[in-house]
């Protein structure tokens, strides 16, 4: 099969929402909220690009970074400082390779005289899924079987240590052995500040529960005073879900209507699997190396 390569569509290059790098966490989450977005882009003061922080640099600003409260910590003490960029002359699955390629979910798209053109992300690329003609996927074939799972009574705790330490972007939410739930790291961001702003919270405490694998719910008890929400409390409840059978253009639709990242598939009412915005880009990227081993 021989792809087109066409240039990225400037309809899909979005226009990058920018900060400095001095502004406080706070401000950069207030603009992330106000904007509903996953992320800025931070300039230097020629206006060049040199940096993104996203909501999940956010949510871990949330707990003590260094003895440093969130109210004193700046943009550039969290942001990604090795920015991955792109051409705007690159196809659409060369920058889903260099998504893949780099774990990332975005790129700054440059233009021939290197400055800064926009930025390009996942929910773009799945956009063109659903335009461009792409090779035909069952959910099965691309998506993610091993679920981790919390239960609704899970404190914040547990939660936020199952997303950080096993690097996944969102967690399905159980009761009784059923989906009810999911929650990803935007959801702790209006939840948590509130805590977050206190003084009264101990660091080595913090620490040792944030840090474990499997945190024990009796050390996550002894910071009963922080324990304002459980996993149910700000859960997305009765996700959309999807089945293994359907077509990935099923659940890229899905994704850019309702501006979802991620869908829980069920077959015969369980949860058997996730299927993600990084499986769709993995598929186009798939597609990518088809072309250059087939042109």
């Amino acid at each position: 099969m021989k792809l087109p390569n066409p240039g990225l569509r400037s309809a899909l290059i979005k226009k990058a929402i920018t900060i400095t790098p001095q502004i406080s966490i706070l401000d950069a989450i207030e603009v992330i909220q106000k904007y509903r977005i996953g992320r800025l882009v931070v300039i230097d003061r020629t206006f060049s690009p040199i940096a993104i922080i996203t909501d999940k640099d956010i949510m871990r600003s949330l707990w003590p970074l260094n003895n440093k409260t969130l109210g004193s910590l700046r943009v550039q003490d969290l942001m990604s400082k090795n920015l991955i960029t792109a051409q705007k002359s690159d196809s659409i699955y060369n920058c889903a390779q260099i998504m893949k390629q780099n774990n990332i979910s975005s790129l700054v798209i440059l233009r021939d005289d290197k400055s800064m053109e926009g930025i390009v992300t996942k929910t773009d690329l799945v956009f063109n899924f659903l335009i461009q003609q792409s090779e035909k996927y069952k959910i099965s074939q691309i998506m993610t079987d091993k679920v981790i799972t919390v239960s609704t009574g899970d404190s914040l705790f547990i939660v936020e240590s199952i997303l950080i330490n096993n690097k996944i972007s969102r967690v399905p939410v159980m009761r009784n052995q059923n989906l009810v739930g999911i929650i990803t790291y935007r959801d702790f961001i209006p939840a948590r500040i509130p805590n977050r702003l206190g003084a009264f919270t101990d660091t080595s405490e913090l620490r040792d529960v944030w840090y474990s694998n499997i945190p024990s719910q009796f050390n996550v008890n002894q910071l009963n005073y922080t324990l304002t929400f459980r996993a149910e409390d700000i859960m997305s409840k009765n996700p959309v879900t999807v089945e293994p059978t359907d077509d990935v253009s099923l659940a890229a639709l899905i994704m850019y209507r309702y501006g979802i990242s991620g869908i829980p598939v069920l077959k015969s009412g369980k949860l058997v699997g996730l299927v993600t915005k990084s499986d769709i880009v993995s598929a186009l990227a798939k597609e990518a190396n088809f072309d250059s081993q087939h042109s």
